[in-house]
């Protein structure tokens, strides 16, 4: 099952604490987000993360089989900037129905805020499965639940 989540303009109530983010993930198997790309040198359209609710380290031929499987079935094209690992991620409670993932990739962000360790998957792309990130400037997240 899959719930989708889409916003205009977020404001962070709080974010969840290391035991409420276990409790949230139980029965997640990955999210994924698509936000607009907003560097000056973009390559792509849209900022992919996918997070995968694993704590396990990959080897190099399955994480390119994970993103060759999300690639496909998303019609995800012109992958750049591909980074690939674990690493922290927060969850913010705001307006929306489920938590909104946070990729922590810098260290005062991973001091300051309550986070988790996830597989991040992320990288800029295109794909027409992803409107509202592309055409609208908003950004959404879907989970997939075992």
């Amino acid at each position: 099952m899959i719930s989708t989540q889409e916003h205009k303009s977020l404001n962070t109530k709080r974010h969840l604490n290391p035991s409420e983010i276990q409790a949230h993930l139980k029965g997640v198997e990955y999210i994924i987000m698509a936000a607009p790309a907003t560097r000056n040198d973009r390559k792509a359209p849209i900022h992919f993360t996918i997070f995968l609710n694993t704590t396990d380290r990959l080897p190099e031929e399955i994480k390119t089989a994970v993103l060759e499987k999300f690639a496909k079935q998303y019609k995800i094209t012109q992958i750049e900037d591909l980074f690939s690992q674990l690493d922290a991620v927060a969850f913010s409670l705001t307006t929306q129905e489920t938590p909104m993932p946070l990729h922590l990739f810098k260290q005062e962000d991973k001091r300051a805020l309550p986070n988790g360790i996830m597989h991040v998957i992320d990288f800029e792309g295109d794909s027409n499965e992803f409107k509202e990130a592309k055409e609208k400037d908003l950004t959404g997240w879907s989970y997939s639940y075992n």
